[in-house]
């Protein structure tokens, strides 16, 4: 399987304009700038994308181990928070809540470590990934 997404720029770095389209098109021509990736101006920006494919993809990942364990996981509610400092992706931060009726906690910390550490995304981030998990 393969996905692909592009990028179109006009314009200086600083100054310039852009569009992020994937195959889905769920974006499709959607905004990109130095503002809304430095500043907060509107419009995406890649580390917000990453943030976004992450916590899909550890969520995803979680429930796919969950339902192995025997269990049905009834909410799995992740944000995933991508630091860009100094020109590098330093790290990203997972935040998971979930309710899991009847699965403990000892065996949800484990399977979330799992995922946490062998979802394609983790694997892909070539940066630090801690994660607060929380079982209600």
């Amino acid at each position: 399987m393969k996905r692909n997404a592009s990028a179109n720029w006009q314009g200086t770095g600083k100054d310039g304009k852009g569009t992020v389209t994937t195959q889905s098109t769920v974006l499709n021509s959607t905004p990109y700038s130095y503002k809304s990736r430095f500043e907060d101006g509107n419009g995406t920006n890649p580390e917000e994308l990453i943030a976004a494919a992450h916590a899909g993809c550890f969520t995803m990942k979680l429930s796919f181990l969950i339902s192995g364990a025997g269990f049905t996981p009834e909410n799995l509610d992740t944000k995933a928070t991508v630091t860009l400092e100094n020109g590098a992706v330093t790290g990203s931060h997972l935040e998971l809540k979930a309710t899991v009726p009847g699965l403990d906690a000892a065996k949800f910390a484990e399977l979330a470590e799992e995922a946490r550490t062998n979802c394609p995304i983790s694997k892909l981030l070539n940066t630090e990934i801690t994660l607060d998990a929380s079982l209600a």
